[in-house]
């Protein structure tokens, strides 16, 4: 098995790349999607996250806006709440790796890939690194369509995430969104069949 980490930074178009690799036979494990599922009505963290977090919580699991508000700009916080998520989603993608052992080729969909990576480092359990990017103009442009958003939000994200240019300098492989549908898609089809040519790090 190829392990491809795909990450990008709000707005680059991640989410749009992932679907690709679906839609190619790819399997993807999203990392987002899991905590949303970890979080959502029943979920196993809500109960966690509310001891944590007091009033983030409801019988609809989390209130996004309201934990948001909680840990944004506060870094204690944020590790805090981390430090509940993180290691729920560490077991739900091992499971889903021995799920998946026998495919050739998988992506795991990781929006904090990087962040979490010490530098210069090998990211332990990736084989190849794939950044989404696309210019800074069309991110903001994208981001702020987002109901709820402003310029001081996403701000606030961006301090949280490694520039893209730093990003891109890690990455093994970079798939451009800033450009019609068809070309990102193009690129998404010559990474799989070049990573399925190679072998292992």
């Amino acid at each position: 098995m190829i392990v491809i980490g795909l990450t990008g930074s709000i707005g680059m178009g991640k989410s749009a790349v992932s679907a690709m690799f679906r839609r190619a036979g790819v399997p993807v494990f999203c990392a987002d999607a899991e905590v949303h599922r970890l979080q959502g009505p029943g979920g196993s963290l809500l109960a966690h996250i509310e001891a944590r977090f007091s009033g983030s919580t409801s019988a609809r699991g989390v209130d996004r806006q309201a934990l948001g508000a909680m840990v944004l700009g506060k870094p204690g916080e944020l590790r805090a709440l981390e430090a509940i998520i993180h290691p729920a989603v560490h077991i739900s993608r091992q499971r889903w790796l021995k799920a998946n052992r026998s495919r050739r080729l998988v992506v795991l969909d990781i929006p904090l890939l990087l962040e979490k990576a010490k530098p210069g480092k090998a990211i332990r359990g990736i084989d190849k690194v794939v950044v989404v990017s696309a210019p800074g103009w069309m991110q903001a442009k994208r981001v702020l369509r987002r109901p709820g958003m402003t310029r001081a939000r996403l701000a606030q994200i961006r301090r949280l995430q490694r520039p893209d240019r730093e990003k891109r300098a890690r990455a093994d492989y970079v798939i451009e969104t800033g450009r019609p549908m068809v070309e990102t898609r193009a690129q998404v089809m010559a990474l799989i069949a070049c990573v399925r040519r190679t072998k292992r790090r």
